[in-house]
């Protein structure tokens, strides 16, 4: 089911309404009840796996979002990703920079490298996101590519939900290509928990 006109704070730029008429189009912008990653509840889900089920989408949604990293003293060398969700973004991404792209996934509580991906000390990294709510799997992977010595050339992420600002030591550039704002609940003050309306949990964060 897409969301609701009335329950989405738009982009204002022409350039972002664009790319927001393609999450439309491919039903990526869900109504419900649900748990996000973060742990908090929301009646909106923005499931960017519908996008990116499309090469053609994927490669043009990247290739827009690599822009940005491609001016002189960006020198992005690998491209980083939580697993699952931030995978086919950051595969996309590191084409589009002509980057090697790694993943890290979670092991006992924490995001690390683990099928023989390592980061090179000194090498320039940016981490991928396909959505960045509180920035929680965003920092973990910038802590994972610390402790190899790497550093943050920046962050990419397809969407920004919320009004949150994602703090980033040394001042590392942040791009989406679309921010909306979606409220979000703390699960204890949930009006759609109170209204009995089931939960769904469509992240990544809990697989096993």
């Amino acid at each position: 089911m897409t969301m609701p006109k009335k329950r989405l704070d738009a982009p204002a730029a022409p350039r972002e309404r664009a790319f927001l008429r393609i999450f439309v189009r491919e039903g990526a912008l869900l109504t419900g009840h649900f748990l996000l990653s973060s742990g908090l509840h929301s009646g909106q889900y923005v499931q960017c796996a519908l996008v990116l089920r499309k090469p053609s989408v994927a490669a043009r949604l990247a290739k827009a979002l690599a822009a940005p990293f491609k001016k002189p003293g960006a020198g992005v060398e690998i491209v980083a990703a939580p697993a699952v969700g931030g995978i086919v973004v950051g595969y996309e991404l590191a084409r589009a920079l002509k980057a090697e792209s790694v993943f890290a996934e979670r092991k006992e509580g924490r995001m690390v490298f683990r099928r023989g991906f390592s980061v090179p000390r000194g090498a320039r990294v940016l981490v991928a996101e396909d959505v960045v709510t509180t920035g929680k799997s965003t920092q973990e992977v910038i802590q994972a590519v610390r402790a190899q010595g790497g550093r943050i050339a920046g962050i990419a992420a397809l969407v920004r939900r919320g009004a949150s600002s994602l703090e980033i030591k040394g001042r590392a550039p942040f791009h989406a290509l679309i921010s909306l704002r979606l409220p979000t609940y703390e699960p204890t003050r949930c009006p759609l928990c109170r209204e009995g309306v089931p939960i769904t949990s469509p992240g990544s964060r809990r697989l096993r």
